[in-house]
């Protein structure tokens, strides 16, 4: 019995081996049949493709180098103006508010000027006194010179006298002591009045020159008084601006207190600082060297374009290039001045404004040539200085020599040669040596 099971369960065993192994077979034999069923790919052919990029064949040429800075356009001369009496404002000019044209000549306000007319009349009065007081010292000193001969005679008369009377008395004792003391006082009265008369005549041409001494202060004094009185009326020195005005009529105003200020726009300034390595090497400065100061060769008056900053148009101004006006060593920049005629600050049209003062403007300052260099896009130039080109239509990285950046272009002075194709396509981190389209 038992050994009738062992040999039923060892055939199930065999039977099982046998159909998983014919399974197995049979998957084989259909995964290979399939397999051989199944066409292989076509095998792919690797082509390069190019990038496509723009190119700009460059020349040499010749480039006037334009400086660019910004200022502040300003009134060349301000004056502040003050009065030069005090007193009280009597009159006020009707146009004296900020911003309003005055012109050259026009009373801006007038001081009360009772006082000081009171003053010339009394000036006035003192000089004619004066003038009086000298012609009739010069009178006097003519009638006193003739009177002095008169004076004289009669002292040499009494002197005559007294010597007579004396040799009389003492050699022949004719007459008596007292009539010889007579005599000789009078010849001393004759002599100490020729004395006085001496003096007096002798100070005449002192007491002259006193008098014309106080005569030409009394005309000062006149002098004084009479501009006095035509400063009470405060005149407009040249055609301005009203800028600045704080007066009212009834107000008491002193001297050297400013009260109103005008501005001459016939010519505007701008000073604009610049870079000094950039004035150093393309600033137009004169041959003429200063023998006995210092200071920087004058500038060439170079015509510059101005361009206020808020305007987005193509309008600008001319001005021209005046002067030096400093050098700041912390900053290392120099400044220079730009002056603006009226005639080329007015705008023509009535959509374009005139260049004023207090606008912010850019400024185009030409200077010198830049002489064979080649003229490419700045963004064609890395910032270490190299570039992309085209070469049997293979990119090529060279390094070049930057002269110049400008605007938005880059100078180059040397790495290039004539004809060669610059890629002016902005490229980032491209292959070395890749393909290139060129597109025209």
């Amino acid at each position: 019995m038992e050994s009738r099971k062992s040999s039923r369960s060892f055939l199930n065993v065999i039977i099982r081996l046998v159909i998983c192994a014919a399974v197995i077979f049979i998957g084989v034999a259909g995964m290979r049949t399939l397999a051989k069923m199944k066409k292989p790919p076509a095998e792919a052919k690797y082509e390069e493709r190019p990038m496509r990029v723009e190119v700009l064949r460059v020349e040499t040429e010749d480039v006037p180098i334009a400086i660019t800075g910004y200022g502040e356009a300003k009134a060349l001369n301000v004056v502040s103006l003050a009065p030069e009496v005090s007193g009280k404002i009597v009159a006020i000019h009707p146009k004296l508010e900020v911003g309003e044209m005055i012109s050259k000549g026009d009373i801006l306000f007038k001081i009360d000027p009772q006082n000081y007319k009171a003053s010339d009349r009394e000036a006035g009065a003192t000089v004619r006194q004066l003038k009086n007081t000298i012609a009739r010292l010069k009178k006097q000193y003519e009638i006193d010179r003739e009177r002095m001969k008169t004076i004289e005679r009669n002292r040499e008369l009494a002197k005559a006298e007294f010597e007579r009377i004396r040799s009389l008395f003492e050699s022949d004792s004719v007459g008596t002591r007292s009539g010889v003391d007579r005599a000789e006082q009078a010849f001393n009265a004759a002599a100490d009045q020729a004395d006085q008369m001496a003096q007096t005549v002798q100070l005449y041409p002192i007491r002259i020159r006193e008098a014309e001494s106080s005569l030409s202060a009394a005309r000062a004094g006149l002098s004084i008084a009479r501009v006095n009185l035509k400063r009470c009326e405060v005149r407009a020195p040249f055609d301005g601006r009203v800028k600045e005005v704080a007066l009212e009529t009834g107000q008491y105003v002193t001297p050297g207190l400013s009260v109103l200020t005008l501005a001459d726009d016939s010519v505007l300034e701008m000073r604009v600082p610049l870079d000094s390595r950039d004035a150093r090497k393309w600033l137009l400065f004169s041959n003429e060297n200063h023998k006995k100061t210092a200071w920087f060769n004058s500038l060439h008056p170079t015509p510059c374009k101005l361009r206020w900053t808020e305007d987005t148009g193509d309008h600008y101004w001319e001005g021209r290039l005046h002067r030096v006006v400093k050098f700041n060593q912390q900053t290392r920049t120099l400044t220079v001045a730009i002056r603006i005629k009226a005639k080329n600050a007015l705008s023509e049209g009535a959509e374009k404004l005139p260049l004023v003062e207090g606008m912010f403007c850019s400024v185009e300052i030409p200077g010198k040539t830049l002489q064979n260099v080649m003229r490419l896009p700045r963004w064609a130039v890395s910032f270490e200085n190299t570039v992309y080109v085209s070469a049997g239509k293979r990119l090529k990285t060279l390094p070049v020599e930057v002269a110049r950046v400008q605007g938005e272009e880059t100078f180059v002075a040397g790495g290039l040669a004539p004809g060669d194709m610059v890629i002016t396509t902005r490229l980032v981190d491209p292959l070395e040596n890749a393909l290139l389209e060129i597109m025209e």
